[in-house]
């Protein structure tokens, strides 16, 4: 039997990469509702989320991983709070410059140059502390135990990081 062993970063970048884009889409949804009452609960993002939340939440896993035994859950919280406005302004300015931002806050009485804004983040910090005891103590608790079943039934094994058939 395979050991299990830890995700990869890329494994891990990518569960953080969906959640981020999940979330995006229903936040927007549930803000659509509830600024314009819209039954539809349409939830919108771009591509560029998938980049932007993989990223983000792999360094606050990195943080976790640093400060989880130096300094309390709402200082963590505070300071992944931080890092999320440093990375949305930092993002969106380089994505403004290729016309390519899909976030615009410049209606927002707190806002700076439109990219970030005050007012989210009550939001942000709970989202934080979501991110930290949900979703990245659950991906680091996550094995990859070398084995799967394919379609037609037959397992799986890992080896030199390919899948191939076991002889039964």
């Amino acid at each position: 039997m395979v050991a299990a062993e830890p995700l990869s970063i890329v494994s891990r970048w990518y569960l953080y990469a969906i959640h981020g884009y999940f979330c995006e889409i229903m936040f927007t949804a549930a803000w659509e509702f509830v600024v314009h009452c819209n039954w539809k609960l349409t939830g919108v993002t771009s591509v560029w989320a998938l980049f932007i939340y993989g990223t983000s939440i792999l360094v606050m896993e990195n943080m976790y991983l640093v400060l989880r035994d130096r300094c309390h859950i709402i200082l963590r919280c505070v300071l992944y709070t931080l890092w999320t406005f440093v990375w949305e302004f930092s993002t969106g300015y380089v994505l403004r410059h290729f016309n390519a931002c899909p976030w615009d806050y410049s209606s927002f009485d707190y806002n700076f140059m439109g990219l970030v804004t005050l007012e989210y983040a009550v939001p942000w910090f709970f989202a934080s502390l979501i991110v930290e005891k949900v979703i990245v103590r659950t991906t680091l608790c996550l094995r990859f135990d070398g084995t799967t079943v394919d379609p037609t039934g037959s397992a799986l094994s890992i080896s030199s990081k390919h899948f191939r058939s076991k002889v039964e």
